[in-house]
């Protein structure tokens, strides 16, 4: 397979000519944040255990934080996507990632097709809600959207969780889907699978997201939290405002065959 498409983050910014910034008008899944295109909530780091700079995204403390739709919030953080940029068909997307142990902390590396969802079919590589010890693998489209029967966790091995640096990846071929963390495969879906719920939608173009949302439908699905914020725990604020709470993305690759 030949690269092509690389981020390093080794700049000392988020490249623009690769990444577009979503802002606060966008708002999905009841989730507690806006997005916003701020150097507090998008940044290049240097953590330990990154080869060279990593994108940081982080969600910030703003009470009272209000969106042009006149939704009011506490909390600010950020969604980077490649729309129009770059998408692909067929290949391996993968990226390395590091995300925290924070009940309600929704982070999340996906993709999206271009059109009206869910006919536009999407493929989640990682996903966590808060518990260290899992991330999850999804896909949806037309029949099998929101509560997915197309979805499967994978359990880290012993001595590992969530909070470690991991390297998530999904292969898209002509009729399977295969997803992995660390190069272990766990994950198999193939068309004759998707199409006993409805259309496949994975032989078009999908552009790459990286976000960190907060609370929402999904976290509160598995964890009932409604008080103080739907899907998020106060502990999970407390620790927001401290600057604890961090999603960082050491490099992103995607190999096509040659």
């Amino acid at each position: 397979m030949r690269l092509v498409f690389a981020d390093e983050f080794n700049t000392p910014e988020l490249n623009r000519t690769l990444w577009n910034v979503e802002g606060p008008d966008f708002w999905v899944n009841n989730e507690v944040q806006a997005y916003v295109d701020s150097a507090e909530t998008i940044s290049v780091t240097t953590p330990v255990g990154a080869d060279g700079g990593a994108l940081t995204l982080r969600p910030v403390y703003k009470p009272g934080f209000l969106t042009p739709t006149g939704r009011k919030t506490d909390f600010v953080s950020g969604r980077i996507n490649t729309s129009e940029n770059f998408d692909i068909t067929y290949g391996k997307i993968e990226a390395r990632i590091r995300i925290p142990d924070a009940t309600g902390a929704w982070p999340a590396f996906w993709m999206l097709g271009y059109g009206t969802w869910p006919d536009s079919g999407e493929i989640d590589i990682m996903e966590n809600v808060g518990d260290k010890g899992w991330t999850n693998a999804a896909i949806h489209g037309p029949g099998y959207s929101g509560n997915t029967p197309l979805v499967q966790r994978q359990n880290f091995p012993a001595g590992q969780d969530a909070t470690g640096w991991h390297v998530y990846s999904v292969e898209r071929g002509i009729d399977t889907i295969v997803f992995s963390v660390d190069g272990r495969e766990y994950y198999r879906v193939t068309r004759a699978m998707v199409q006993a719920h409805g259309a496949w939608r994975f032989d078009r173009r999908q552009y790459l997201i990286l976000n960190f949302a907060l609370g929402g439908v999904y976290p509160n699905a598995v964890n009932a939290v409604t008080t103080p914020y739907f899907g998020m725990p106060q502990a999970t604020a407390d620790r927001i405002v401290r600057g604890e709470i961090s999603m960082e993305v050491d490099w992103v690759r995607v190999w096509e065959a040659s």
